[in-house]
């Protein structure tokens, strides 16, 4: 993509989410399909992520176990390091990449499904401000579901330790549990929860500007299904790294 592309795009999104921020027209409606998102967009990714957080978390203790083997550290440094990779990286960051495929993808298709069908159009010839109708409830829901992701995700990548611990005995369950609790901060919970949020805004907003702003048929509904994803995972590395530097540094 060209500079003037780049520019273009970002001209196109910044139109586009000053539509969707404005105040809903209808309350009830928009409240009604806030539910509905938050059911399709956050409770039906629950079993995606209890399912990779556990056996991340198991992997991440069975490789420090292996490999912290020097004789002047501390047998529970394998539970904090665990800890703080968790806490810290895997249940906001690598989550969040991981969600962008299922969520970003999900909502840049049925979005640009609307658009390429003229749905959207049909929706602005009746006076429906559609940005705010069809994109706000999305990003909403899922902003606001993000933390409950990430607070399933963090318990039960911790569990996936603790369970790989019992049947390995490497750590011992109580060393491991041990580690947990030794030097806790409790910011570091905060500050996974309010990354999250913000990776949450990127991949909803970003995804339906693509769906948004689809033209031809179904296969550039595939293209920005595609692109959608992509960009989310730069823009998801890119602001970890500043933000992480503003808020740890």
């Amino acid at each position: 993509m060209s500079l003037s592309g780049l520019l273009e795009s970002i001209g196109e999104y910044a139109v586009m989410m000053k539509q969707v921020l404005m105040p809903p027209d209808r309350l009830r409606e928009f409240f009604k399909e806030f539910l509905k998102e938050l059911h399709k967009l956050g409770v039906t990714s629950i079993w995606l992520v209890v399912l990779i957080s556990l056996f991340i978390g198991a992997v991440i203790v069975m490789q420090l176990a292996l490999n912290l083997t020097y004789p002047f550290l501390p047998s529970y440094t394998v539970g904090v390091v665990s800890r703080e990779i968790i806490l810290l990286e895997f249940s906001s960051t690598i989550m969040c990449l991981i969600l962008s495929g299922k969520v970003g993808s999900n909502i840049a298709s049925e979005i640009g499904t609307m658009r390429i069908t003229e749905q959207i159009d049909a929706l602005e010839i009746m006076g429906v401000n559609s940005a705010n109708y069809l994109i706000l409830p999305k990003i909403l829901a899922f902003v606001v579901f993000m933390p409950v992701l990430v607070v399933f995700s963090i318990f039960v990548g911790l569990l996936g330790g603790y369970i790989i611990c019992a049947f390995t005995g490497n750590p011992p369950v109580a060393t491991y549990v041990y580690g947990l609790r030794a030097f806790f901060r409790e910011f570091f919970i905060w500050y996974s929860i309010a990354k999250s949020m913000i990776f949450g805004f990127i991949i909803s907003s970003v995804s339906a500007y693509f769906g948004y702003n689809v033209h031809g048929g179904a296969l550039e509904v595939g293209k920005a299904s595609t692109d959608s994803v992509v960009i989310n995972s730069v823009l998801i590395l890119m602001t970890d790294l500043v933000f992480t530097q503003l808020v740890m540094g």
